[in-house]
């Protein structure tokens, strides 16, 4: 299990939070979901990445949160958010404000990233533990549906710095920091959409529909 409590400073139950932070989860808990029954061009979704390291680097402390908006089929430029999350003990509570200023940023609409069992994994922990929420997320999954809608290319799950390469994106290999990272998802996932809307998968519902359903067949064939 990932030990972000320890690694990030403890915290965790709502009534420990900042005043202004638990105001702020309470609204962002009663927003509404957004509906996911209309096309792309109309849906907003919000592209995920993070950087994680720690002591030896054996991965297991999240360092920084990028995100970046998709919007009628389109970056948006400006807006986009990341948060430090390497912080001093005794500014534990700068940590709990940036996590609180993720959720408003993504105001559960539905997110994209690259291998969702790992982002998700540490968003869940971190989100237990510092605000005592269960983190859901309507996820789509690139990992798993690139070589599902782009066979002519690759029809395996491969690693991100793979369709990088693939589709001509001119990065180089090596390390990223987190918001490049999330640009190069972005990218990508806007070539994802032209793809989808060809095969009949034009609203929101139906790609993350398809998401979890390439993820099922290609890890149980």
């Amino acid at each position: 299990m990932l030990n972000l409590k320890k690694i990030l400073f403890g915290g965790g139950a709502a009534s420990e939070l900042p005043q202004e932070v638990r105001s702020a989860l309470e609204q962002w808990q009663a927003l509404p979901a957004p509906r996911l029954d209309d096309l792309h061009y109309h849906v907003r979704y919000v592209v995920v990445d993070l950087a994680v390291g720690g002591p030896g680097g054996d991965g297991d402390q999240l360092k920084a949160l990028a995100a970046s908006s998709v919007q009628h089929s389109m970056i948006v430029p400006g807006d986009t958010f990341y948060a430090d999350l390497e912080a001093k003990e005794e500014d534990a509570a700068a940590v709990d404000r940036r996590l609180m200023a993720f959720l408003q940023y993504a105001a559960k609409s539905p997110l994209v990233t690259y291998h969702v069992p790992y982002v998700g994994a540490y968003l869940k922990q971190i989100y237990r533990e510092r605000f005592g929420i269960e983190f859901e997320a309507r996820w789509v999954d690139l990992a798993w549906l690139l070589p599902a809608m782009f066979e002519e290319k690759c029809h395996t799950v491969m690693p991100l710095d793979h369709w990088i390469e693939l589709f001509g994106l001119n990065a180089g290999q090596g390390r990223r920091d987190a918001m490049d990272n999330n640009l190069l998802l972005a990218r990508i996932f806007q070539m994802l959409l032209v793809r989808v809307v060809g095969k009949q998968i034009d609203t929101a519902e139906r790609l993350v529909d398809e998401s979890r359903a390439s993820r099922f067949l290609r890890r149980t064939h």
